[in-house]
């Protein structure tokens, strides 16, 4: 054999060893085809956290300057909106999606159903982070009706962060991954819709999971669970809730909430 033919064979052997070794280098991407979505049907915001914290009951008393809504999710089926303005609604959160694979089969009605009766509306996200990146959910969610839209009547999207109905509850990720992943959601939602989103938990469920980290007080309003006769403890980083959803029933569809504040918040809050 001669040197070029020796060389050529040796060049050849060297590229396929460096092609082995990058792609042996490559981080393999997760496989999430076969992520289970079988309760994505009757999971929505506060499911897990009535599940696991309980109803201690509801406010002593309508509080004063604080604005009546609720939020709803295919679990309710279609909503009577003229009947939920009628009892008082001025406000309503609608369940768009899930991980990357579940879109609520009921939004078109309720978004826009709430929107045509006069009832401020938003959509929100129910996370999983065992499924696919936060970004990559938070694209899926703006892609299924949680973007935002400058009409005054648009509230921007909200990411419900919870215990995970389907295994561990902090979705198998210590606090600083599940942190990272929130963050991940949070930024790219921002990035593609020129708002920041609400973040949706209760005050035990963020400790367990998150560690208590403050890093999003400053950057995204606090939608707060908790059932019981007052607000209770917030999450590290946010001195004020900018919703408080208080029950798990009552006058309006789904789980009842308040605003914090007047109605001219949340109109302010609708038009960023």
């Amino acid at each position: 054999m001669n040197r070029t033919a020796t060389r050529r064979r040796l060049s050849g052997a060297t590229a396929l060893a460096v092609l082995a070794a990058v792609v042996a280098a490559t981080p393999a991407r997760a496989d999430y085809s076969e992520a289970d979505y079988s309760l994505a049907d009757t999971n929505y915001a506060g499911t897990q956290i009535a599940r696991h914290e309980g109803v201690q009951g509801s406010p002593r008393t309508d509080p004063p300057g604080q604005t009546l809504g609720h939020d709803v999710s295919g679990h309710q089926g279609p909503v009577d909106w003229a009947a939920a303005a009628a009892a008082g609604a001025k406000f309503a959160y609608v369940k768009a999606t899930e991980g990357t694979g579940f879109v609520n089969p009921q939004f078109g009605q309720q978004y826009d159903g709430a929107h045509a009766a006069g009832i401020i509306r938003g959509a929100y996200h129910f996370a999983r982070p065992d499924v696919s990146g936060g970004a990559e959910q938070a694209e899926y969610f703006i892609a299924n009706g949680g973007g935002w839209r400058a009409d005054g009547t648009t509230l921007p999207g909200a990411l419900d962060v919870e215990y995970n109905p389907y295994g561990d509850v902090c979705y198998g990720k210590n606090p600083a991954d599940l942190t990272a992943w929130i963050a991940d959601f949070t930024r790219t939602y921002l990035a593609k819709v020129k708002r920041s989103a609400l973040i949706y938990t209760s005050t035990a469920w963020w400790k367990q999971c998150t560690a208590n980290t403050p890093r999003f007080g400053n950057t995204d309003p606090l939608w707060l669970a908790r059932y019981g006769p007052d607000v209770g403890e917030l999450p590290a980083g946010w001195e004020k809730q900018s919703i408080w959803q208080f029950a798990r029933g009552g006058g309006l569809p789904g789980d009842q909430n308040y605003y914090n504040g007047p109605i001219g918040r949340v109109q302010a809050l609708a038009k960023g």
